[in-house]
């Protein structure tokens, strides 16, 4: 089997315990207690995204340049519980980082709103990288973007891959930024 086909298939049993769940802070704490850091299913996702960015079929299609990538890995279907599955990759070594209040260079991706929200696998590549969750920085673990929340997706400490689960496969690129973009 290949590593795709393994990623989607090691997916499919978390997608139907999730299912009936509602993203926001409360199953953000259950995903990380549970399917955290030194789980079973944290270290076999993360395994496979990596192999995935390493051989060219995980976040390959660049955004903003080759520091900034991403790609649907699966679209929504009965056998996922009708979750989308897509790869971010970004690194905030990049030129278009900008300094943020504590001094870290930070990485600013496309403003997107979240319809029915986002269950978000957070996998540094670099020890520190962190991906802004709607918590707060979040390394190693996961953040679920509550339904109907919006924003810029940012990284910072390095490179990280973002793997997330949308249900019904929605995700708006079309909404209004609430906040102005960072310049770079």
């Amino acid at each position: 089997m290949d590593h795709r086909q393994e990623l989607i298939d090691r997916s499919i049993p978390f997608l139907q315990e999730v299912r009936n769940k509602t993203p926001g802070k409360a199953l953000e704490a259950w995903l990380n207690a549970t399917h955290g850091p030194g789980s079973a299913l944290y270290e076999d996702l993360s395994r496979l995204i990596k192999l995935g960015v390493e051989e060219g079929w995980a976040a390959n299609e660049e955004v903003g340049g080759p520091k900034y990538r991403r790609s649907r890995l699966l679209n929504p279907q009965a056998e996922t519980c009708f979750f989308s599955i897509t790869a971010v990759y970004m690194d905030s070594t990049d030129p278009q980082a900008f300094p943020d209040p504590d001094g870290d260079d930070v990485l600013q991706g496309d403003f997107h709103g979240h319809p029915y929200g986002e269950l978000n696998l957070v996998v540094p590549l670099d020890e520190g990288a962190q991906l802004m969750g709607l918590q707060g920085w979040q390394g190693a673990g996961w953040t679920a973007p509550d339904p109907g929340s919006a924003h810029y997706p940012e990284v910072k400490g390095g490179r990280l891959i973002a793997l997330f689960y949308l249900p019904a496969g929605r995700i708006s690129y079309d909404v209004e930024p609430t906040t102005p973009k960072r310049a770079g």
